[in-house]
């Protein structure tokens, strides 16, 4: 994307990117055929664990022939220990753990998808830390290493600012018990001060973690209706646009 009058978004008010975390059923059955319906993309971060990972994860090589985003979950999903309440989890974890679980993943994904040469990740339960206490340390460089961008949580009404987003660390809005109104409000509103939204998703009128499939088609509705006003694209798409153009920057201010 090129750099018109200063703005990153070129004809746009703003992008939003619709992401969809461990590889559920309903992603088959209703999420992703809702998305071709409409000519949207969208971003499916999935966990290549188990025995059967290649026979359970064959469906989504089609899904990536149609355009739809791949990404790395880990193997693992490991997340805060306090999920839990037994002494496991990030907290008595090594980045060099995470390193080894991540890349395990990303091997078995390549496998899976050796035409794919973009990778993003997406942090299991929001969380980018190991280690507790005064050893408690960010496994984002790690991240920043391996994938173009990383996705996170973040505060609730606020999208990503592509000046100064860093990438490996990406705010985005869990979706669930959201109303389409909502959605369709923060996505109208933050675009419009030209931000990158990303949405989260998990079930689709599931028991969990999840959005009523009515207010998610209303969503999409909205953003194929504003298409030409808001750019709805995956996390690589417009996440390679962001770090091309905050290079172009970096370079204008090294400029004598």
């Amino acid at each position: 994307m090129t750099d018109q009058a200063g703005s990153f978004w070129g004809p746009y008010q703003g992008g939003v990117s619709l992401t969809f975390d461990d590889g559920m059923p309903c992603h088959l059955d209703r999420a992703i055929p809702a998305l071709d319906e409409r000519d949207l993309k969208g971003a499916f971060y999935l966990m290549p664990r188990g025995n059967d990972w290649q026979k359970r994860l064959e469906p989504w090589r089609a899904v990536a022939a149609r355009g739809h985003e791949i990404g790395n979950h880990t193997l693992s999903h490991t997340c805060s220990a306090n999920y839990s309440g037994q002494p496991a989890g990030l907290e008595y974890a090594s980045a060099d753990e995470i390193e080894t679980d991540m890349l395990a993943a990303q091997q078995r994904l390549q496998t899976l998808l050796p035409e794919q040469d973009t990778w993003t990740f997406c942090y299991p339960c929001y969380c980018t830390f190991v280690g507790r206490g005064e050893q408690r340390q960010s496994y984002v460089p790690t991240v920043a290493r391996h994938f173009l961008a990383g996705r996170a949580g973040g505060e609730y009404g606020f999208g990503n600012q592509p000046d100064t987003v860093d990438l490996a660390c990406f705010w985005a809005q869990p979706a669930e018990r959201m109303g389409a109104f909502e959605m369709i409000g923060l996505a109208e509103e933050l675009t419009a001060r030209g931000q990158w939204v990303v949405f989260v998703f998990h079930a689709i009128d599931g028991p969990r973690l999840s959005v009523a499939s009515e207010d998610f088609l209303a969503l999409l509705d909205f953003l194929g209706r504003r298409r030409d006003v808001i750019r709805t694209d995956t996390v690589a798409a417009i996440a390679g646009d962001i770090a091309a153009h905050q290079q172009r920057l970096s370079e204008r201010a090294l400029a004598p």
